[in-house]
């Protein structure tokens, strides 16, 4: 039997979003922040700075798993332009690219299953709910996760962590996972039925 609503549920959708970019940047910390701890960059940044940057350079990693490059302007040592910390030689593992697909994906599926709804469309738009709470942490973390040093800084990218993590990744994996949620329910009421 279909729980559908008329309404869609936006409180929960944005909570669940949320919760999904919470949880993205701790798993993101848990794998790297024993390696950012120990870089000479984040080294550099506690000399001038006076404390370390480990929770912004994981940042800057977790944007980097939403293909965000990190900027960086007049840093010693480094100089500008911008960079990835995901793939490549010496990089971290490029399994950190299906870290925000899977979470955003679950975050969908989990809405539509609770939904209840069985309607494809309705499940995307269900999912796509997410996109609130996502889209809010990703633009605080732009500036969350910048670091200054006198004129010198590195940050995400502003306007690709908005428009890359913030808009286009929970608009896609999570109504993904809401369309997935839905086909499931729908296959679920089926077999019901034939019973």
């Amino acid at each position: 039997m279909s729980i559908q609503r008329d309404t869609l549920p936006v409180v929960r959708g944005a909570a669940t979003g949320a919760a999904a970019w919470v949880l993205g940047y701790l798993l993101t910390y848990v794998l790297v922040a024993p390696d950012l701890r120990n870089s000479s960059l984040n080294r550099i940044i506690e000399a001038f700075d006076g404390a370390p940057a480990t929770y912004e350079m994981v940042g800057w990693v977790f944007y980097n798993a939403h293909f965000v490059s990190t900027v960086f302007q007049d840093i010693p040592f480094v100089g500008g332009g911008s960079v990835s910390y995901v793939g490549g030689e010496g990089g971290f593992t490029a399994l950190l690219y299906g870290l925000p697909i899977a979470l955003l994906f679950a975050a969908g599926l989990a809405l539509a299953r609770a939904d209840g709804t069985a309607d494809t469309t309705r499940g995307a738009l269900v999912g796509a709910t997410a996109l609130p709470g996502y889209l809010a942490l990703s633009i605080a973390g732009v500036f969350l996760f910048a670091v200054s040093v006198g004129s010198a800084t590195g940050a995400p990218d502003r306007l690709a962590g908005v428009f890359l993590a913030g808009i286009v990744y929970p608009a896609l994996c999570a109504a993904a996972g809401g369309v997935s949620g839905a086909v499931l329910e729908g296959r679920g009421q089926a077999s019901s039925a034939g019973r």
